[in-house]
């Protein structure tokens, strides 16, 4: 591993840690060129993912951009740093079981909203509203009104992650 500070070649692992569940493994690294310490995730990556945007290009998934709008999307929402990362894992380990290497942008905006009604109906709109480029306020009139007790569908197993299966559906709360 290259460190980042000098660009040195031979670092050093004095700590390494399972981290998300096993999923992943958090490894502390110190560079025998500078003396500097620095920190390194990895993370099992079964294939590699393209997605299909909506203008036929094939771009690589990023999850470090599906983390962003995870974030930006639940930002000052009540759902912690834990949380957002069990999002972002559930849909990525979704994607890699599906058995598909490429993904339309269109399906992944799909499931993106699919867990985050599940969690959080702010964030939903909010996610929404960017997702499906928003214009007029009816068009957020249209997608709060899918929120209603009557409209909102029960998740189904397999569906979501497990963040959404131990979320349960949102409720507003009563006044």
């Amino acid at each position: 591993m290259r460190c980042p500070f000098c660009g040195h070649e031979d670092t050093q692992v004095k700590d390494s840690r399972p981290n998300e569940d096993g999923a992943a493994i958090r490894r502390r690294r110190f560079c025998t060129g500078c003396g500097q310490r620095f920190t390194t995730i990895e993370r099992v990556q079964l294939r590699e993912l393209v997605v299909i945007k909506s203008d036929g290009r094939r771009v690589p998934f990023e999850r470090d951009k599906l983390g962003r709008s995870i974030r930006i999307a639940t930002a000052k929402r009540p759902v912690d740093e834990e949380r957002r990362e069990r999002i972002v894992n559930g849909l990525v380990r979704q994607l890699e079981a599906s058995g598909e290497t490429e993904i339309s942008s269109t399906e992944l905006g799909r499931l993106v909203m699919d867990t985050l009604r599940g969690i959080d109906a702010v964030a939903y709109v909010r996610f929404a509203s960017v997702y499906r480029d928003f214009r007029e306020a009816r068009d957020f009139e249209a997608i709060v009104g899918s929120l209603s007790p009557a409209a909102d569908p029960s998740p189904t197993a397999g569906d979501a992650d497990a963040a959404v299966a131990e979320a349960g559906p949102h409720r507003p709360k009563r006044r």
